[in-house]
């Protein structure tokens, strides 16, 4: 018996959001809305996303000893996530500096800090966590080593899923562990690196998968998503609905599979289901204030993907009305967005 559905090992952020009607360029000053301060991190957004859903969830991360790794750890209390994990102290607290335009779409620069010292002792000495823990998600907002080390502390029977954002070359080690690997266009391309001969998204997924992961998943916006296993390619297609703020959606995505992952049910539903909790999470504001309970993802049935579609080329299902110029956007994390 597991003690816990779902161990996040990753980062712990102060996301700081200013709107700006568009991005400056080099050189350029625009101006912007008042400064919001939210919880965020890559790690942290995973842990309270699943948690919402009803995942018992713990986090293991590093935050500072100051009032943004206390804003930090009182999001996670609140949300019913377990920080026996979470490490204070080393550095200050890591912060995202967040733009977002009027469409929601968001740029993100990071200041890792506590993050940065999150290292591979203190993953050993969580060893009890990961024989606890059903499914273990990670990203690459740690250091890498720290990665390598969750992978080599897994136990026999859980499930490790990785996004590797932000992308980088990934050693063999981790990529064969990988169930899924989880990116989008953009990281796909960084570890295919000269072995991406190809624009088609199938192709991707394919050569990703023979690089060593067991499962694979390419979020691709309003095309949905591919899942790659030994079993062949699978579209998932998008749930569509009027974007207001994409931060933090690509997580809820990401916390969503790995959970449902972990119930036992296979990577096709488990990847329809993510893309309506990703579908809630852009109607609303902010990171983890996004993030939807199980019975607001359930209210979302009615405009639902349907059936995954078995790999054709095709282009990916769209919910009624998706054609229209509203400025909707699918509930999966976009071809260039860190999902």
């Amino acid at each position: 018996m597991y003690d816990y559905d779902l161990l996040v090992v990753g980062s712990a952020n102060a996301d700081l959001v200013i709107g700006v009607e568009r991005r400056p360029g080099a050189g350029e000053t625009v101006l912007g809305s008042d400064l919001a301060v939210h919880p965020g991190g890559k790690g942290a957004n995973q842990a309270v996303a699943a948690s919402r859903l009803g995942a018992r969830t713990v986090l293991l991360a590093r935050v500072g000893d100051d009032a943004h790794g206390r804003l930090l750890l009182d999001s996670q209390r609140a949300a019913g996530v377990d920080t026996v994990g979470v490490l204070v102290g080393g550095a200050p607290t890591g912060v995202a500096l967040i733009t977002v335009d009027p469409s929601g779409d968001n740029s993100i620069v990071v200041s890792p800090g506590a993050n940065g010292k999150l290292f591979p002792i203190d993953i050993q000495a969580a060893a009890c966590l990961f024989q606890a823990a059903r499914v273990v998600s990670v990203q690459l907002e740690i250091p890498l080593e720290t990665v390598v080390e969750v992978v080599r502390n897994l136990a026999d029977s859980s499930r490790f899923v990785l996004n590797p954002s932000p992308p980088r070359p990934l050693p063999s080690e981790v990529l064969a562990a990988c169930d899924p690997l989880i990116v989008n266009e953009h990281e796909a391309k960084v570890i295919l690196g000269d072995a991406c001969v190809s624009e088609r998204p199938e192709d991707w997924a394919r050569i990703l998968l023979a690089k060593g992961p067991r499962s694979v998943v390419v979020t691709l916006g309003a095309e949905g998503a591919l899942v790659a296993s030994k079993d062949g390619v699978t579209r998932v297609p998008s749930v569509t609905v009027d974007a207001v703020d994409t931060t933090g959606a690509g997580d809820a995505f990401t916390a969503a599979l790995a959970w449902k992952l972990g119930t036992g049910v296979g990577l096709a539903e488990a990847a329809v289901y993510a893309a309506r909790v990703g579908a809630v999470a852009v109607t609303r504001k902010g990171a983890q204030d996004s993030f939807p309970t199980a019975d607001e993802v359930a209210a979302l049935c009615c405009a639902g993907p349907g059936d995954a579609a078995s790999d054709s080329g095709s282009a990916a299902g769209r919910t009624p009305g998706s054609e229209d110029e509203s400025g909707s956007v699918s509930g999966t994390p976009e071809r260039g967005e860190s999902p």
